[in-house]
């Protein structure tokens, strides 16, 4: 249930900011409007991978790399790898503002990557759940 509400908030959160840092590299304005963004889309991101990982604990007894979401939770530490390392290019000021928003867009690039690995497992899931349920396989609850 969480994780069906932070989802798609992370992926609108994600849109707006995409734009504002966007306009940001386009013209140099609204930098603070871009960084208030960015940070946003991290704090989101951080609870829906402690949410994820209760979830995927409380299903498949682990809270990350069970076998069935192995690829998407390594990609996922490429994600909140790529979102720290803007924090800490942004707070500690190791680098400056422009290359700060190319970083955001890595790390954006690599929440698009695994999103649409979870689209697709999704998609996948279903699917399957409606052909057993079309083929009336025993024990499918329809």
């Amino acid at each position: 249930m969480v994780q069906g509400i932070l989802a798609p908030l992370q992926f609108a959160v994600f849109l707006i900011s995409l734009m504002l840092v966007m306009r940001y590299l386009a013209s140099g304005q609204g930098f603070y409007a871009a960084t208030g963004s960015v940070l946003v889309k991290t704090v989101v991101l951080y609870i829906i991978m402690v949410t994820g990982a209760i979830w995927e604990r409380d299903v498949f007894g682990r809270y990350l790399f069970a076998p069935t979401f192995f690829w998407e939770d390594l990609v996922s530490m490429l994600v909140l790898a790529l979102h720290t390392t803007y924090l800490i290019a942004l707070f500690s000021g190791a680098v400056d503002a422009e290359r700060q928003m190319w970083l955001a867009l890595a790390a954006y690039a690599s929440y698009l990557v695994n999103a649409t690995q979870f689209v697709m497992k999704l998609r996948a899931a279903r699917l399957q759940e409606h052909l057993w349920a079309g083929a009336g396989v025993a024990g499918h609850p329809s």
